[in-house]
C-alpha cells in the first residue's frame, strides 16, 4: 500500500497546482502569450518532476541546495547582463508585448531573490514547496534559457526592419526605447542575456540530471529480487 501525503504535503502540492494554473493566467492577463508559454510551461514540467522526485521523500541539502544557490546566482548575473542591455524592452517590441523595465526589476531583481532566499532555507530544512519552486527554478533557468538563442532568429512584432529603438505605447502602457536585436536587420547574432544564459543552466540541468537519476536508482532499489 503507498504512503499517503501528509497534511503538510498535501497543502503543499495544492499550493503549487494553484501556482501552476495562477502565474501564468495572471501573465497572460498582465502581459500577454510569452508568460503562459516559459512560466506555465516550467511550472508544468517542475510540477510533474517535483512530485515524483521530492513531495513525498524530500532530497537531502547537501543534494540540492548547494545546486539551487549555484542556479540562482548564476541567474541573477544573467539578471543583470538583461538589464543593461534591455531586455525587457526588447522583448516588448519583439513580441507587442508591455514589459517594463520597472516590472521587470520588480519581480526578477527585487521579488526574485526574496523568494530564492527562503526557498534556500525550505530545502535546508526540507520543506515539501521549497522543493517545488526549486525545480520550477531549475526548468525555467535551467532549461528554457536556450530560448535566447532562438530570439535573435525572430523578426519583431513592431517595425522589424528598422534598426532604430523605438518608443510606443503597447496596450496602453508606454515603453520608451525598444532596441531591435533582429539578426537579418542588425547583422550581429545578439539578445540580451545571451552571453550569461549558460551560467544559471549549467548547474540547473545538472540539478535535473542528478534528481532524475536519484529517483530512478531509489526506484531500481525498491524492486522486489526474484531469489
Amino acid at each position: 500500500m503507498k504512503n499517503p501525503l501528509s497534511s503538510s504535503q498535501k497543502v503543499s502540492l495544492l499550493a503549487a497546482c494553484t501556482f501552476t494554473l495562477v502565474a501564468p493566467i495572471m501573465g497572460y492577463l498582465s502581459i500577454g502569450l510569452p508568460p503562459v508559454i516559459i512560466v506555465g510551461g516550467s511550472a508544468l514540467v517542475g510540477l510533474f518532476c517535483w512530485y515524483f522526485t521530492y513531495l513525498k521523500k524530500p532530497v537531502e541539502p547537501n543534494i540540492i541546495l548547494p545546486l539551487f544557490i549555484l542556479t540562482v546566482a548564476g541567474l541573477q548575473i544573467h539578471i543583470v547582463e538583461e538589464y543593461l542591455m534591455g531586455f525587457a524592452p526588447a522583448m516588448s517590441r519583439l513580441f507587442g508585448i508591455p514589459w517594463s523595465e520597472k516590472n521587470f526589476l520588480m519581480v526578477f531583481a527585487l521579488i526574485g531573490p526574496v523568494i530564492y532566499t527562503l526557498t534556500s532555507l525550505g530545502l535546508y530544512y526540507k520543506v515539501p514547496i521549497a522543493g517545488f519552486v526549486a525545480w520550477f527554478i531549475f526548468i525555467g533557468p535551467g532549461v528554457a534559457e536556450f530560448t535566447h538563442f532562438i530570439f535573435p532568429l525572430i523578426a519583431p512584432n513592431l517595425l522589424p526592419h528598422d534598426p532604430h529603438s523605438l518608443t510606443a505605447s503597447i496596450k496602453g502602457t508606454r515603453i520608451p526605447q525598444m532596441p531591435n536585436f533582429y539578426f537579418r536587420t542588425t547583422g550581429q547574432y545578439y539578445f540580451p542575456g545571451m552571453w550569461t544564459a549558460v551560467l544559471p543552466m549549467i548547474p540547473g540541468c545538472l540539478a535535473i540530471y542528478r534528481l532524475l537519476i536519484r529517483k530512478k536508482q531509489s526506484f531500481k532499489s525498491a524492486e522486489p529480487t526474484n531469489v
